[in-house]
């Protein structure tokens, strides 16, 4: 995975479903209204102001909307918003061909970070969890990852596939 896509992953996951209440919660506003901590959550990243804040969150809504999709489609009206340029590189520079935005703005840098992995192929690796929604890269050899874990990581880590396949168990046994 690339850095670029790293943030566009950490910038999805600034709406989270914690294990602990289970209610979602959006972190968007507060990194937003706080200048160091935008800056520590995105160092890549121009800094969003308070005027942003409305458009990151439909960017945010666009993007989940589309993730697991080898072709997402569903970005056209966004791109058609949004001015951004492509370039084209010689060898060694990999990709060969580049989307940045005209304009260095957040939106624009993290829609032009999703045009790229689309365009590397790598969109559709990054998925979000089905239970607790948080947003992953899916490393496995044939994409086929489902959840965000297996097991839980740590003490507030949520194993979202063992409960999953742990409840599938219980109910094939109660039908039994």
């Amino acid at each position: 995975m690339t850095e670029a896509l790293d943030q566009v992953r950490d910038f999805l996951n600034t709406w989270e479903v914690p294990n602990d209440t289970r209610v979602p919660v959006d972190h968007l506003e507060a990194l937003v209204s706080t200048p160091e901590r935008w800056a520590r959550a995105f160092p890549d990243l121009p800094r969003a102001a308070r005027a942003d804040l409305a458009d990151l969150r439909a960017l945010r809504a666009d993007l989940r909307a589309v993730l697991g999709h080898t072709h997402p489609v569903g970005l056209g009206d966004r791109l058609a918003r949004h001015d951004l340029v492509v370039t084209l590189r010689e060898p060694p520079h990999e990709p060969a061909v580049l989307i940045r935005p005209a304009r260095p703005s957040a939106a624009g840098d993290l829609l032009a970070a999703a045009v790229n992995a689309v365009a590397a192929g790598r969109w559709h690796r990054l998925k979000a969890c089905p239970d607790c929604q948080w947003v992953f890269y899916d490393t496995s050899r044939n994409a086929s990852r489902t959840w965000c874990a297996m097991t839980p990581g740590g003490p507030a880590g949520r194993g979202c596939g063992g409960i999953a396949k742990t409840r599938a168990y219980r109910a094939r046994s109660r039908t039994r």
